[in-house]
């Protein structure tokens, strides 16, 4: 345990942003599993505009690498197109 008041300060810090990103790495993470159950239809494309949203929110907040996030999408889009 941090005894130093900056470094309580920094761990409170870290626990809701930890929280924070969680959030948005689930929220991608979930839709992509919708489309791998639902790859065809128009629900198929309205799920993946909300994964490609999800995916570059998550890279817009530094939860995940920009060019990471460009593959996800990459692969979501192959998975329509199959």
């Amino acid at each position: 345990m941090p005894i130093i008041k900056s470094a309580k300060k920094k761990m409170r810090q870290d626990k809701k942003r930890t929280l924070q990103n969680k959030k948005y790495e689930l929220a991608y993470k979930k839709i992509i599993d919708s489309v791998k159950k639902h790859k065809k239809g128009e629900k198929a494309k309205e799920l993946i505009n909300k994964a490609y949203r999800a995916i570059d929110k998550a890279a817009k907040y530094h939860v995940i690498h920009k060019n990471k996030a460009s593959r996800l999408k990459a692969r979501v889009a192959r998975l329509l197109n199959k």
